[in-house]
């Protein structure tokens, strides 16, 4: 059973890529201990650098994957970078539905939709949404008054924290109309973009 496990994750992180390096980034940079990482999928990555991560997805496959929890803890303890036991949870569930949970450090909003928008009230103030914005998760987020845009991203998992004003320019200084993303749930071509945008929850 355990070898299933890992079988199927490793051939998930080589089709989508190992984002390990990107949560460690964001954790050790804001001090991450707890997490939810609505519409996961199978990727357990974040364990790998955050002691406690709430996974959620209504995805079959996802539901089926996290079955083999043992399994998985067991992967995460005897590879995980933090001296703490590993807490994963999993909910099988759309995420856009009420969740029972305590408010947490972070939210990673990867591919899934409007993460930020839906699950807010699960982040502390001051806990940060990392996310990109594939569906347009990181120009609501942008353009929300409960965040405030402090970094970027960049493709070596650095974050970046000067000439933030660069970000989310249309060319001509066209402006960004909401409406169009939240209808086609698609990020807007910006002059300047990146991989991945950082927020802070400050309201």
């Amino acid at each position: 059973m355990e070898n299933q496990f890992l079988e199927e994750y490793k051939e998930y992180i080589s089709k989508i890529g190992d984002r390990k390096a990107l949560y460690k980034a964001v954790a050790a940079e804001y001090s991450i201990r707890t997490a939810i990482y609505p519409g996961s999928f199978i990727d357990i990555s974040p364990s790998l650098v955050i002691p406690d991560v709430t996974y959620i997805d209504n995805f079959k496959g996802a539901i089926r994957f996290f079955k083999q929890m043992d399994g998985i803890k067991n992967y995460v303890e005897e590879n995980k970078e933090y001296p703490d036991a590993c807490k994963i949870s999993f909910i099988g569930q759309d995420y856009t539905q009420p969740l029972e949970m305590e408010q947490v450090d972070l939210i990673i909003s990867q591919y899934a939709g409007f993460v930020g928008q839906e699950t807010k009230r699960y982040l502390k103030l001051g806990g940060i949404l990392l996310c990109n914005d594939s569906h347009g998760d990181a120009t609501l987020a942008r353009f929300d008054q409960d965040f405030e845009f402090i970094g970027i991203v960049n493709g070596n998992n650095k974050i970046e924290q000067d000439n933030l004003e660069r970000y989310f320019q249309l060319a001509k200084d066209k402006p960004v109309d909401l409406k169009i993303v939240k209808e086609k749930m698609k990020g807007l071509n910006y002059t300047v973009a990146a991989e991945n945008y950082v927020f802070r929850k400050i309201s």
